[in-house]
């Protein structure tokens, strides 16, 4: 793709335009806003450029039906009424709906404007998220990138020189995103991360794609990195390599601080930290070698009692192929005391978690803290105390 450069003039001036454009958007309906940006395009030699940096600014747009009823109720009215009086033979626009209004103690304008006020192109603007010049512009060039990713077979990533704080974060918004992850170490120095691509599924899904999409930010806070993707392009999926470096110059539009905690493992640690006070429940956890790769646990608990920690691994946001590979990695090379928190949406047998090197708790929306604190207290009890 071609990215814009951010300290051309033409294309500040353009971004300048189309923002200048949303700011003063709110109480416009779409209707009004798409033939605004419709002009803009038609006199710009870079039409496509017009409507990318536009559906970045409207992404950033909150909407609302404005009517003060509820216009499916009016359209009944209206339509009931009007089909009435043309059998009639006296149908009158404006007395229909003047009678619609004084039936539904509105006034005419109020049934004028809710009459279609649920249509698309009728949702007004109500909040508009402001964004400078520079950010609009970083923010439509990731996106181009994420929009070819989202044709993808398969993903390679090499980082190289990262920091155990930086694999950590990188690795949980993998995790979060539910995204199928091989971890390699080929060398000192160079990790090699290998991610299929949402057209190498057996059903290929514009969900996991989105996800893919949304893991690239984080890719893009790598210090070195290069990214390589096989697509399949256009309408006759031809094959195509896309690379993507830090060379390019793409700035992501996440912050690199916080760290993904689903709603659900969110509730699970408040519930936790509050019946366990001698139980010390953390996110931020190790970064653990996994046979040529890593592994980096949901929580790390640490007990009061004992110097040595005990990790919590929950399968329950996976999808079910990357779950089998885990697993298989985890009963070869996992050699830290773990507890293993499984979902039962996964339906995994108890004949293959025979003899797996971790304590084993089931659970059907969210994993139970008493259950955890129990098998995290055996999985330690059985383990020397290095204090």
């Amino acid at each position: 793709p071609e990215y814009l450069d951010a300290s051309l003039e033409s294309w500040r001036d353009l971004a300048k335009q189309l923002l200048e454009l949303f700011q003063s958007s709110t109480g416009m309906n779409r209707g009004e806003l798409e033939a605004e940006i419709e002009d803009v395009a038609v006199s710009h030699p870079a039409r496509i450029v017009v409507q990318g940096l536009a559906k970045v600014l409207e992404d950033r747009c909150e909407f609302e039906v404005s009517a003060d009823h509820e216009p499916d109720e009016i359209r009944e009215k209206a339509f009931l009424l009007a089909a009435q009086v043309r059998r009639a033979g006296t149908f009158d626009r404006t007395h229909v709906l003047q009678t619609v209004a004084t039936s539904l103690g509105l006034t005419l304008e109020a049934v004028e404007q809710g009459l279609f006020a649920d249509l698309k192109s009728e949702q007004r603007v109500k909040n508009f998220e402001d964004i400078s010049v520079t950010r609009l512009i970083e923010r439509y060039n990731v996106g181009m990138a994420q929009a070819i990713l989202l044709r993808a077979t398969g993903i390679t990533v090499t980082l190289r020189n990262e920091t155990p704080a930086r694999f950590r974060r990188l690795f949980r918004a993998a995790k979060f995103h539910r995204l199928v992850v091989d971890v390699e170490q080929p060398s000192p120095g160079a990790t090699v991360l290998r991610l299929d691509g949402p057209m190498s599924l057996f059903t290929a899904t514009q969900k996991y794609g989105m996800q893919l999409a949304l893991f690239l930010p984080w890719i893009l806070h790598s210090k070195q990195f290069e990214l390589r993707a096989d697509v399949l392009w256009g309408a006759q999926k031809k094959e195509k390599l896309f690379v993507l470096t830090n060379q390019d110059g793409l700035v992501s539009p996440v912050t690199d601080t916080s760290s993904y905690v689903p709603p659900e493992l969110q509730m699970f640690a408040d519930l936790f930290r509050k019946k366990y006070p001698e139980w010390q429940l953390e996110e931020e956890t190790d970064v653990l070698p996994l046979g040529r790769g890593f592994w980096v646990p949901d929580f790390r608990l640490t007990h009061q009692l004992f110097n040595r920690p005990v990790y919590l691994e929950v399968l329950g946001f996976w999808r079910r192929g990357a779950v089998e590979k885990h697993l298989k990695n985890l009963r070869q090379h996992a050699k830290v005391p773990f507890v293993l928190a499984v979902s039962d949406q996964f339906k995994i047998d108890d004949t293959e978690l025979n003899d797996f090197p971790a304590e084993i708790h089931r659970f059907r929306q969210m994993p139970l803290p008493d259950e955890v604190a129990r098998l995290a207290h055996e999985a330690l009890a059985g383990q020397p105390n290095p204090g």
